[in-house]
């Protein structure tokens, strides 16, 4: 029992928060574009952080549930239908086998997620439910979704408290043509020369057509490399801003390779990858050089966000009584 594909939609595939355990065997970490908006999926039904959704680009998937569910549809902002009514996003909802769900075009951001109670029951590969398109690995066949693919989920329904109080208020996504993206200095950073470095914060930079999920194409003013050394490759990490020798920047993403031999300008904090992955071709962005200090504090501020939003959903899990847990333990002794 599970969920019926019956459109699609683009570049729709199975993603958890990425397989980080096969980076020394050389395979891309893959996983969600926009680890915010999963994660809240996640916690609006009740499944752990990590668990498998469904992520969508641009247009989204329709699927019919052979099963009662509770989901989540997250991330950018959609006109999503269940059984022809429109549902809200950021909010738990209860299915019932043979609905149908509709999500239909994104109309701000550009990927999307599905979280379904209980996850989604694929095989995991190198401790990662995640779909590497690049080596057809993972999630389900290692490849996007087709018409009529069957994904199997939890049987029967997780017991969910009161689903109709899990919500989460979420702003929309920056649809201004101009965001500010803050950035740390990269590990070749001083070997830039003074007036790269000014260009680098002071320009504007568009996002290219040919941005995917390996990485995002900038277009502006050509950044110089003339004077930053030959480099050996080294390896990657996710919002490393590199500089190939065209001196168009290109920010990477969820599948990039693991190691790259162009020289990394910038890498952009954590807490703001969620806002450039959301980002669609023909916006536009500024970088701000913030201090490493200050990306840990606002990545420990959104930790902190995330962990208040999970204790007001555990507190509206029925509790189990001392006698009663006694009882559950010694059933499986």
């Amino acid at each position: 029992m599970g969920i019926r594909v019956t459109q699609p939609g683009l570049l729709t595939t199975v993603q958890d928060l990425g397989r980080t355990k096969g980076l020394a065997q050389g395979f891309s970490p893959s996983g969600v574009m926009d680890q915010w908006s999963a994660i809240q999926g996640n916690l609006l039904v009740n499944n752990v952080e990590n668990e498998a959704v469904l992520e969508y680009s641009i247009l989204g998937p329709t699927v019919t549930f052979s099963t009662p569910a509770v989901i989540a549809v997250t991330g950018g902002v959609v006109n999503a239908k269940l059984n022809g009514a429109q549902i809200h996003e950021n909010q738990a909802i209860e299915v019932n086998s043979e609905d149908v769900l509709e999500i239909g075009p994104l109309t701000q951001g550009r990927y999307g997620y599905l979280a379904v109670s209980g996850g989604l029951q694929v095989d995991s590969i190198l401790a990662s439910k995640a779909t590497s398109l690049r080596y057809g690995l993972g999630g389900f066949k290692g490849r996007a979704l087709k018409t009529g693919d069957f994904l199997a989920t939890v049987e029967p329904k997780p017991v969910i408290a009161e689903p109709e109080k899990r919500k989460i208020a979420v702003s929309s996504h920056d649809t201004d043509q101009t965001v500010l993206i803050r950035v740390t200095e990269g590990p070749q950073f001083a070997q830039f020369e003074a007036e790269t470095i000014t260009a680098f914060t002071n320009q504007q930079f568009k996002i290219s057509k040919n941005a995917d999920r390996m990485g995002l194409r900038l277009e502006g003013q050509p950044l110089s490399v003339a004077n930053v050394p030959e480099m050996l490759s080294e390896a990657t990490v996710a919002g490393g801003i590199q500089v190939p020798k065209n001196g168009q920047p290109i920010v990477l993403m969820a599948d990039r390779q693991t190691t790259g031999g162009y020289p990394v300008i910038g890498v952009v904090a954590s807490v703001d990858l969620p806002t450039i992955a959301q980002l669609v071709p023909g916006q536009v962005v500024r970088f701000k050089m913030i201090s490493l200090t200050q990306s840990q504090q606002a990545l420990a501020d959104q930790k902190a966000q995330l962990k208040q939003i999970k204790q007001t959903f555990d507190a509206l899990n029925p509790k189990v009584s001392r006698k009663t847990a006694t009882k559950i333990i010694r059933l499986f002794r």
